[in-house]
């Protein structure tokens, strides 16, 4: 594992952003839940559950947070490179009180 998590995104742009036009595409905001990029794609991949506790750590209730991301990030389309929000099944992400 990379000493941080912001270095995967040096390494996807150093190793993958010059292979096609306008890809990849990051979600601003959200680079500590970056987990990798899927190769064929080029589409990078991240966390759900990493990124519902970033809007909580920024003050979002759980609750607030799953519903701005479900609705403004996760089931958004922004074109071809469109990141994807793979699901960690980290169950123990209970909201914070």
């Amino acid at each position: 594992m990379y000493s941080g998590m912001s270095n995967i995104k040096e390494l996807i742009i150093e190793h993958y952003s010059d292979h096609v036009d306008n890809a990849p595409l990051f979600a601003d905001g959200f680079d500590e839940a970056i987990t990798g990029i899927c190769p064929t794609s080029f589409r990078v991949i991240y966390s759900r559950n990493k990124c519902i506790d970033i809007l909580i750590s920024e003050g979002d209730s759980w609750e607030d947070a799953v519903e701005y991301l479900e609705y403004n990030t996760f089931n958004a389309y922004v074109g071809e490179y469109t990141p994807i929000w793979a699901e960690d099944f980290a169950w123990d992400n209970e909201p914070i009180k």
